[in-house]
């Protein structure tokens, strides 16, 4: 029993590790694969048309200024058209950019100055609240100086009445 146990945890730590390494590795793998992918789909220049497999690694195959990356360098008759067509293009692009940051900035700046007036008004009325709670306090805090004065002014008389033959009769009324 104890031998299988042994064996079902070594099973289980090598798919666990294989997990892990797969978890690690694919994601940089897939990356990788995925530029290859986009850098050959998006090449400006026609794929060249040569039989490299007959000739050897080191050597330059013979015309190789007719069908190569040479050629893309070449500008040609059109090209300076498309190129001041393409300027144009970015040109525009740029001022429509350009447009919409600076409409984007307005909206932006408007918004500020809402929220700014808004928290003004906030804060006056926050201002009147503190205001009204102070003089409510104060009140409050006299009111308790005054009732605690006529509590001390009515034990006095109370027990003047008292040392002078006063007593409280408690009538059926009052209960």
């Amino acid at each position: 029993m104890i031998r299988r146990q042994k064996k079902t945890a070594k099973v289980v730590t090598g798919v666990m590790g294989l997990c892990i390494l797969a978890y690690i590795a694919v994601p940089s793998l897939h990356w990788h694969l995925n530029e290859t992918i986009e850098d050959s789909l998006h090449s400006s220049c026609p794929p060249c048309v040569c039989d490299c497999s007959s000739q050897p690694l080191l050597s330059i195959p013979d015309g190789l200024s007719n069908h190569s990356f040479l050629d893309c360098m070449r500008r040609e008759e059109g090209s300076e058209e498309s190129e001041s067509s393409f300027t144009e293009m970015v040109a525009e692009e740029l001022k429509l950019r350009e447009a919409q940051a600076q409409e984007d900035e307005w909206r932006a700046d408007r918004l500020l100055l809402d929220a700014k007036k808004a928290a003004s008004q906030y804060q006056k009325e926050a201002d009147k609240c503190s205001m009204g709670m102070e003089t409510c306090e104060l009140a409050r805090e006299k009111s308790e100086a005054t009732l605690d004065e006529q509590r001390r002014l009515s034990y006095m008389w109370e027990l003047r009445a008292r040392q002078n033959g006063w007593k409280e009769v408690i009538s059926s009324n009052d209960l």
